[in-house]
């Protein structure tokens, strides 16, 4: 290059970023900090190592009674449909929902029926769903449902469920959690361009904060921004920090955000759910199926991705095979990993 003058490395940089082109520019790119622990002789570009064929789906041994009865009559679905699609993705959902303290969705008689929300176990579910004992804020304690296995989805698909909801944090380190997540959830009157871009939004935020994050299709109408931790800041400083990032960029921004709950200061806007980043609160599980129209289910994507895409329901029950196989694609390589704690500010 003419006029350049080259020089022999010698300090060591930590940057975040989104992601990278193909000619491995950095997007997104911040700046966090040198690195004395490292020498410039050791930092090299690593090359991936290429994945395994997929696993096939395990075999399980919890029945599932009532197979042909539809749950999801617009696409007339069937409840052996669905626990077939989630032995399926078993391998590739339980290392998110795994031993992890869950909630869930149950709809005995399909999703066009009464539903309701579980977070208790109440003995029903068999050896297969396990319990993790909690303390809740009265000084209580009370047994919540956790799996680990396929066995375990089987298992509540049998007793009528359709959708999983899990705590940020392991069964292993209940107050330790390992992610946060920013629900954007859109007023009636926005399409889904306004949700994509308010994603985006949030990514660049939180890349010059140095945090790495990553795109989750709800299965409903909007995005979840989720952002990976090491299991470090305990829960009051996680929401804490959830609360104000989310504040902030209503107050940048309050034609088009809201961090607050009430209707009627929504209207016209996307609201920034912080509240999932608090104790006992739990969001949507990748791969989790969804109890509406058309059986969506929550399904990671890239920012790249992502702006090419014209809903948050994208992917359904029956796309199973494709769901697996984009885990070993490019675009999701490294999805919602990151060794990152959260900032001082």
């Amino acid at each position: 290059v003419r006029g350049a003058r080259w020089v022999t490395p010698k300090l060591v940089a930590e940057v975040a970023f989104a992601e990278t082109t193909p000619d491995g520019v950095l997007r997104h790119s911040s700046f966090i900090g040198l690195r004395e622990d490292k020498a410039a002789k050791d930092v090299v570009a690593e090359t991936p190592a290429p994945l395994p064929d997929a696993a096939p789906a395990p075999e399980v041994t919890v029945k599932v009674s009532s197979r042909d009865r539809v749950i999801f009559p617009e696409s007339n679905v069937t409840k052996g449909e669905l626990a077939d699609y989630y032995v399926a993705v078993s391998g590739i959902m339980l290392p998110w929902a795994g031993n992890r303290p869950i909630s869930l969705v149950r709809c005995p008689q399909g999703r066009a029926r009464a539903c309701f929300f579980q977070k208790h176990d109440a003995g029903s579910f068999g050896d297969q769903v396990h319990k993790v004992p909690i303390r809740e804020k009265d000084g209580s304690t009370e047994n919540y449902l956790y799996v680990d296995s396929a066995d375990g989805l089987v298992a509540c698909v049998q007793m009528g469920t359709i959708e999983f909801h899990g705590w940020g944090s392991k069964v292993d380190a209940l107050e330790k959690p390992d992610r946060l997540v920013f629900d954007l959830d859109p007023d009636e009157g926005l399409d889904f361009e306004d949700t994509k871009k308010a994603a985006e939004h949030l990514k660049n935020q939180l890349a010059e904060l140095g945090l790495v994050s990553f795109p989750l299709l709800s299965g409903g109408k909007g995005v979840h921004v989720v952002v990976p931790l090491t299991p470090q800041a305990e829960w009051p400083a996680v929401k804490d920090f959830a609360d104000r990032f989310a504040r902030a960029l209503a107050s940048a921004e309050p034609d088009r955000f809201v961090a607050v709950m009430t209707k009627a200061k929504r209207v016209g806007k996307i609201f920034i759910d912080y509240l999932r980043n608090q104790r006992g609160a739990t969001a949507i599980m990748p791969y989790s199926a969804r109890a509406r129209a058309g059986a969506p289910v929550a399904a990671p994507v890239s920012w790249t991705e992502l702006r090419d895409i014209d809903t948050a329901a994208k992917f359904t029950v029956r796309d199973a095979e494709e769901l697996i196989a984009r885990v070993g694609s490019p675009a999701l390589e490294g999805w919602g990993v990151a060794d990152q704690v959260l900032p001082d500010l």
